[in-house]
């Protein structure tokens, strides 16, 4: 089985830099739709037998345009939320303070174990992506043969999709700061007898 993991195309905080997480609920701007179609046409040939997506418009917007060109219809999973931030919703990154400035330097060295204020910790983040994906890998694996070739989608966020390629590949979330996953970035994994390979990784050259 091959898995696709998607980030959501571009919207309006993206655009003005806010903090965009788990409470925010932010559809696409023009640039952002624009991005989808390019993003459906580039895996249109790919064989996607199923779709699931972060209940986030910016989400489900990006995965719906992905369906149209499959006949296939979107999955919305709670599992795949963005990490919630808490207090930093919606804050403009060059407005944060001194004391929030801090907080985040310390979080992003010890990522995996802090909540950030009133929000969770990316361990937690993980453990509940990682829930869909192990739905994922038994319902397929029953057939294993017969769903080789086919490709399962997934449309999520930017720390979502880090958790999940960094638990797939075994990688401890310190390694969280040496990937970074752009806007409609398209990374591919390779799941068989539960073996996986990243052969692809964010990739945007569909944009260009």
């Amino acid at each position: 089985m091959k898995l696709i993991l998607v980030r959501h195309c571009e919207t309006r905080w993206n655009q003005e830099r806010r903090i965009q997480g788990g409470d925010s609920d932010i559809e696409l701007n023009n640039t952002g739709l624009e991005q989808a179609k390019r993003l459906a046409t580039f895996l249109r040939t790919e064989n996607i037998t199923s779709i699931l997506s972060s209940p986030l418009r910016r989400a489900t917007f990006t995965a719906e345009a992905i369906a149209s060109c499959h006949q296939l219809t979107v999955e919305a999973d709670q599992g795949l939320r963005e990490l919630k931030v808490g207090e930093l919703e919606g804050m403009s990154i060059s407005n944060l303070n001194t004391t929030f400035n801090q907080f985040l330097v310390q979080w992003w060295q010890n990522s995996w174990a802090m909540k950030l204020p009133h929000g969770e910790s990316f361990i937690e983040l993980q453990q509940r992506a990682w829930k869909v994906v192990e739905r994922l890998l038994g319902k397929y694996k029953a057939d294993s043969e017969r769903n080789e070739g086919t490709s399962v989608v997934i449309v999520s966020h930017y720390f979502v999709t880090l958790a999940i390629i960094l638990k797939a590949l075994n990688l401890s979330p310190e390694y969280l700061t040496k990937f970074k996953v752009d806007l409609g970035g398209v990374s591919k994994l390779e799941i068989h007898d539960y073996k996986v390979r990243l052969v692809a990784f964010n990739n945007t050259s569909y944009q260009c």
